[in-house]
């Protein structure tokens, strides 16, 4: 029968190891949050770079998540092509057994409690002097690092302890690979780390539960089982990430299969090239070179096949695309890197305030109300979207540079929901229609500058930086006709040329439409800073 000390001692390492892991991951994401973004924004010149560029950021950040969701949200954001992006994320399928050296070279081969405790300690301390700022950030990636090295240790003491009680599947045969396969991805879908699961497959081979080649296959299905957290992350996601899920899909079940095909010569054949380098022969140094090695033969195999595998992704997950009603930048993957959902936020609003933009045009144009019912429905739907991902966002750690982002657009989208609605209200009014010469030409001198001001509050038309000059010299030439239109229908209403309800409802209706223009005029003032 199994001590339950020991039980308890691999829980306890295996909590420690998944705790010091999200801790470590999620400071590295806050400290090199910038560099992050300008290696990855970088990623486009060739196959070679951007692949260079996953592996490097997955072994800094330790997270093939992270940037998996960076790699995501440049894609959204146009700054990188579904090609690039999807040799960003096979470099942090290779970047990603970093993890496995760092198990097997300091783990399980140094004395690292010594080490492990004064990291823990100075982490912490500077994670509560540090709070906000870089220092706190990387103090929590130290307190992380070692309580990872602990959580290393004491599964290393579990394992021991049960070398003798257990015993894992075991052999090359059909059975047995299948079971050594579903080990692996069920360890990784239910901790939802493959990092994990690799720990405890070092430590146990290591402690000798289990034999190299069975070590190798659990090895196998832990890459695999990532493929389950992948299409877990997609469902409800926007069209790219839904891609990039299946891209992590098509590369881990490719290399899977191949490596478990060529299983037994792969072993050897490493087995032979570690002898002649002079490396340890130790299992667990063994099992990293293997998950570097096959990870390393799935991008050779993906090579050929990149270019077919991009264009097909491109012609899926179109529908959702072609629904302006559906947020297309909104994606709870970002959330993790608040500097990339504050960038997929900025889009949002923009696209927002697009449909904002329209409904003021066409009530300019004397659209009824009828017409902008269904994009005042489209801007209700985009703006619960935004309020939800801000919810979830606000609970994320920002910097305060960030959190003053994030307020600034707020505020962006608070003016598009103005404009919104006081477009809706002029709709609801009909356009004065007259036969009087000096009030027809001020309605056409003030949808003149009206238009004029909407031309420059168009992002789509005038993408570049903010004009601010002329942004105000056309604020200040609408509110100089409207004040001239006001003055007019007074005194057609006064001189009976026009009636008095008429005149009525025109005001309302002018004013209304005024403050649409303001309203959008004040957002694009501020675009710019908020959404660079």
């Amino acid at each position: 029968m199994i001590d339950l000390q020991i039980l308890g001692t691999m829980a306890g390492g295996l909590g420690l190891f998944l705790l010091g892991m999200g801790l470590m991951t999620e400071g590295l994401k806050l400290a090199a949050g910038p560099a992050l973004h300008r290696i990855l924004a970088g990623a486009t010149r060739t196959r070679a770079h951007a692949l260079g560029s996953g592996l490097l950021v997955t072994a800094l950040v330790q997270s093939s998540s992270a940037v998996t969701v960076a790699a995501i949200g440049f894609v959204n954001a146009g700054l990188l092509a579904l090609g690039p992006a999807l040799w960003v994320l096979f470099g942090a399928n290779v970047g990603t057994t970093m993890t496995g050296w760092v198990v097997a070279l300091v783990g399980l081969k140094l004395k690292v409690e010594a080490l492990a405790m004064p990291l823990a300690g100075l982490g912490a301390l500077l994670r509560l002097t540090g709070e906000g700022r870089r220092s706190g950030a990387l103090g929590t990636a130290l307190a992380g690092f070692g309580l990872l090295f602990i959580g290393i240790a004491l599964l290393q003491q579990a394992f021991a302890g049960l070398a003798g009680q257990l015993s894992l599947p075991q052999g090359d045969g059909p059975a047995a690979v299948v079971a050594q396969l579903g080990i692996g991805l069920v360890m990784t879908v239910l901790m939802q780390s493959s990092s994990a699961a690799m720990a405890i497959t070092l430590t146990a081979a290591q402690g000798g539960l289990i034999d190299l080649q069975g070590a190798a296959a659990v090895v196998i299905g832990a890459n695999i089982g990532t493929t389950v957290t992948a299409l877990l992350a997609a469902i409800g996601a926007t069209p790219n990430a839904r891609r990039a899920a299946c891209a992590h899909v098509v590369f881990n079940l490719l290399t899977g299969a191949v490596a478990l095909l060529l299983l037994p010569w792969l072993i050897g054949l490493l087995a032979r090239a570690q002898a002649a380098l002079g490396l340890a022969a130790d299992p667990a140094t063994q099992l990293a070179v293997f998950h570097t090695t096959f990870n390393l033969l799935g991008v050779l195999l993906m090579w050929p096949l990149a270019a077919w595998l991009t264009r097909w992704l491109q012609q899926r997950f179109r529908a959702r695309e072609e629904d302006e009603a559906q947020p297309q930048f909104l994606d709870d993957t970002v959330l993790a890197v608040p500097t990339l959902a504050l960038d997929a936020l900025a889009r949002e609003v923009a696209r927002a305030g697009q449909v904002s933009l329209r409904m003021a045009r066409s009530a300019l144009g004397g659209a009824p109300a009828a017409a902008l019912r269904a994009d005042h429905g489209i801007f209700a739907s985009l703006d619960a979207a935004i309020e939800r991902f801000v919810e979830q966002l606000r609970s994320a750690s920002m910097s305060q540079p960030a959190s003053a982002r994030l307020a600034g657009l707020l505020r962006i989208q608070r003016y598009h929901e103005a404009a919104a609605e006081q477009a809706a209200t002029a709709a609801t009014l009909p356009a004065t229609d007259t036969t009087d010469t000096r009030l027809a030409e001020a309605l056409a001198a003030f949808s003149s500058a009206a238009d004029a001001l909407l031309r420059r509050c168009n992002i789509a038309a005038a993408p570049a930086a903010v004009d601010e000059t002329g942004l105000d010299a056309g604020l200040a030439a609408m509110e100089s006709c409207y004040q001239q239109l006001k003055a007019e229908l007074l005194a057609a209403g006064a001189d009976a040329r026009l009636g008095l309800s008429d005149m009525e409802r025109a005001l309302r209706r002018c004013s209304a439409l005024r403050r649409a223009l303001q309203q959008l005029h004040k957002a694009r003032r501020r675009g710019e800073g908020a959404s660079s």
